[in-house]
């Protein structure tokens, strides 16, 4: 197992069991003591977890709400490999809504659709867009949120209930069976009605979002067509998925290294 699939595992680990010890990373993995601690050392860099004598535990709420720059490059990979697959399922001439979250933004890097719309709320995308000769795009308005980059408030509300799209690519903090969460209320009502205005939703969601649930609530798992993540998800949740006609979409190990 390499270490990110390792990381990836204590984090799920932790989600179920809200705290992990060094020796039972060495015994679940078959990893050495310093391969265990240089894990947690790797993984608190990134924001990821809180280490405490002879193990880690997972941050606090207010400690997961991340920067827009911390997001971007916490499990890189992992959210590249999801927007390459997203950006497939763009056809030509289709009409698409993307919020504001940074793996959704690894789909915008991707898009090869010709004669496309987007609408989208990110500043980033909209720039990352405009070196597309493919896409038209619409910058919706509202008041600028700075560290995140993104617009939002009830003009900007207002704006999307005027748009029909054929497809919603929307980010999350955390997927559970109580659906769709995220740390920002406000952001959380853009991203309620940019479902609302879209025949079919997209989740992108990185395995560390399942079992996790931040502050607001913005959907529900039966305003979901399409999950998009990067490792098989557990058969619990995996069921509820099932019985809300969710399809799940695993972004393969080969895309990891395109």
């Amino acid at each position: 197992m390499f270490q990110e699939e390792r990381m990836l595992a204590i984090l799920n680990y932790l989600k179920i069991h809200k705290k992990i010890s060094v020796d039972e990373i060495c015994q679940q993995y078959n990893v050495s003591r310093d391969t265990a601690r240089r894990d947690l050392v790797k993984l608190e860099e990134k924001q990821a977890i809180l280490r405490t004598r002879g193990g880690a535990i997972l941050p606090t709420l207010n400690n997961e709400i991340k920067s827009y720059k911390d997001r971007l490059h916490l499990l890189s990979k992992e959210k590249e490999a999801i927007g390459r697959v997203a950006a497939t399922l763009v056809n030509d001439g289709e009409i698409i809504i993307m919020d504001e979250s940074t793996t959704v933004q690894a789909c915008a890097e991707f898009l090869q659709a010709t004669d496309c719309t987007v609408v989208t709320n990110s500043i980033s995308h909209s720039l990352i867009l405009s070196n597309n000769p493919g896409a038209d795009i619409y910058l919706l308005g509202g008041q600028l949120n700075k560290e995140h980059r993104f617009l939002y408030g009830s003009s900007t509300v207002e704006k999307l209930s005027h748009y029909n799209v054929d497809k919603a690519f929307i980010g999350v903090t955390g997927i559970s069976n109580r659906g769709l969460t995220i740390a920002h209320e406000e952001d959380g009502f853009v991203k309620k009605k940019m479902i609302e205005q879209a025949t079919e939703v997209i989740v992108l969601a990185d395995s560390t979002k399942f079992h996790t649930q931040a502050f607001f609530t913005f959907a529900a798992l039966s305003q979901i067509d399409v999950i998009i993540t990067d490792q098989t998800i557990d058969e619990s949740l995996m069921k509820v998925l099932d019985d809300h006609d969710v399809e799940v979409l695993v972004a393969s190990s080969q895309m990891l290294n395109l």
